[in-house]
């Protein structure tokens, strides 16, 4: 059965896209802990990150490092850090998530909402930075 983000990946189910490979796709989290939290996909369904091959770990952090430098040019923050939880969804993926202060890096917080044009300029913001 596929994951709802392989359901993304192949557009059945709508996203806030910020950039794709051919491996690897980003969006936006619908229930962000920051203004500019993404996910980070690699597009071939396998439940657990350290379950990857390690080329596809590799390629993977790669293509993570890419989108969250354009995260911090496009997002005001302190840094952008990364999470990894993997119990949400059974599809590995890389929380990618811009901070002014490490406490806004707990999944207990609140999450923010935004509308879809909030979330659409968002995202175009940061993939012109791609």
């Amino acid at each position: 059965m596929s994951s709802i983000f392989s359901k993304i990946i192949e557009g059945s189910i709508p996203c806030h896209k910020i950039t794709e490979d051919e491996r690897h796709f980003a969006f936006l989290d619908i229930n962000p802990l920051a203004k500019g939290h993404a996910l980070v996909v690699p597009k071939k369904e396998v439940d657990y990150l350290f379950d990857l091959e390690n080329d596809d770990y590799l390629s993977l952090m790669q293509f993570v490092k890419k989108v969250s430098l354009a995260v911090e040019k496009a997002i005001f923050c302190k840094r952008v850090g990364l999470m990894v939880v993997g119990t949400e969804v059974p599809h590995a993926h890389v929380h990618v998530i811009p901070f002014a202060s490490e406490g806004q890096m707990c999944v207990k917080n609140p999450k923010l909402t935004f509308t879809s044009k909030e979330f659409e300029e968002i995202a175009s913001r940061i993939s012109n930075f791609l």
